[in-house]
């Protein structure tokens, strides 16, 4: 019977890994800190003006950007988490309570969401008073829309310079921020021109972008609780076999998030191949892979001779 040796590969010390040291993740959450407080008086300023003069879209706008804030929380968590080291009750490490912060901030979205709609419902049938549409409301939105247009400039920036998935994900989130403000802003113009009705409409599909965003969010932590496939096999298999003296693979395994990611694969290497040899030759493998995917932050390689026939 043939026997099989595996062998488990700790992460290689390629450019790509070495991005990911603690001066980097300190920079990051630096980054995201300073884009949580804007973000938060951002949605203090709408949600504040919001309740005082009543504007329905103001006020559901700035929930929206209360959400960015939450974002920003689950990723100084993700990070933090991402730099403490496996541990004995954690062999795989502590990435995956960045997984289940964003469950929870999913479940806030919902909240508020209905919220929003219940509001909505009552301005549309007249059950609340119309908004008082004043030019402070306007300024309140230009004044917001140009803090996230500068956010999106600085996030967008650090995240290139850092190679950052996290800044960037959270820059394109703030950019379509920034549409819908404008969206509110269109609907208060035409609400003190003699269409309220535009308020609580505005607020509608505002509500419509929260859904889609925590839908997103719901849709992402499933996938990594549920161990979804996160690199494709054929494309792992392409980095494996351009590797001389592999004759093949298969069992190619996948998992985690898209930037930490656990991958067990089984390689075939001719049976007469010495063991020291084939151990030689399994992190040439390794090596490979995790420069070509850098994300990638342990791999199994088993070693074994191609089936018979």
């Amino acid at each position: 019977m043939p026997t099989e040796t595996q062998e488990r590969q700790s992460p290689a010390l390629s450019p790509e890994l070495s991005a990911l040291s603690p001066s980097r993740f300190s920079q990051v959450s630096r980054v995201l800190l300073q884009v949580f407080f804007l973000n938060l008086a951002v949605a203090v300023a709408k949600i504040a003006f919001g309740y005082a003069s009543g504007a329905l879209s103001i006020l559901s706008d700035g929930f929206h950007s209360l959400t960015d804030a939450g974002s920003n929380v689950v990723g100084l968590v993700g990070v933090r988490a991402a730099r403490r080291p496996p541990d004995e009750d954690h062999p795989y490490g502590h990435r995956k309570y960045e997984t289940v912060a964003a469950a929870g901030v999913t479940a806030g979205l919902l909240l508020v969401m209905l919220e929003i709609l219940r509001n909505a419902f009552n301005h549309l049938t007249g059950r609340s008073a119309p908004p008082d549409i004043s030019t402070a409301g306007f300024l309140i939105m230009l004044v917001t829309v140009a803090i996230n247009l500068w956010v999106v400039r600085y996030e967008s920036g650090e995240a290139r310079r850092l190679n950052s998935e996290v800044l960037l994900a959270d820059a394109l989130q703030t950019r379509g921020d920034v549409w819908t403000s404008f969206a509110v802003i269109v609907a208060l113009a035409g609400a003190r021109l003699g269409w309220p009705i535009l308020d609580p409409i505005a607020a509608i599909v505002v509500s419509g972008f929260i859904g889609y965003a925590g839908v997103q969010i719901a849709t992402t932590t499933t996938r990594i609780l549920s161990d979804r496939i996160v690199i494709s096999e054929a494309d792992l298999e392409a980095v494996v076999m351009s590797v001389p003296g592999v004759l093949g693979c298969h069992h190619i395994r996948t998992r985690g998030s898209a930037d930490h990611v656990f991958l067990d694969l089984h390689v075939w290497l001719d049976a007469e191949t010495p063991l020291k040899a084939a151990h030689a030759l399994s992190h040439v493998v390794k090596d490979r892979l995790m420069t070509r995917y850098p994300q990638i932050a342990d791999a199994i390689i088993h070693i074994e001779p191609p089936p018979r026939g």
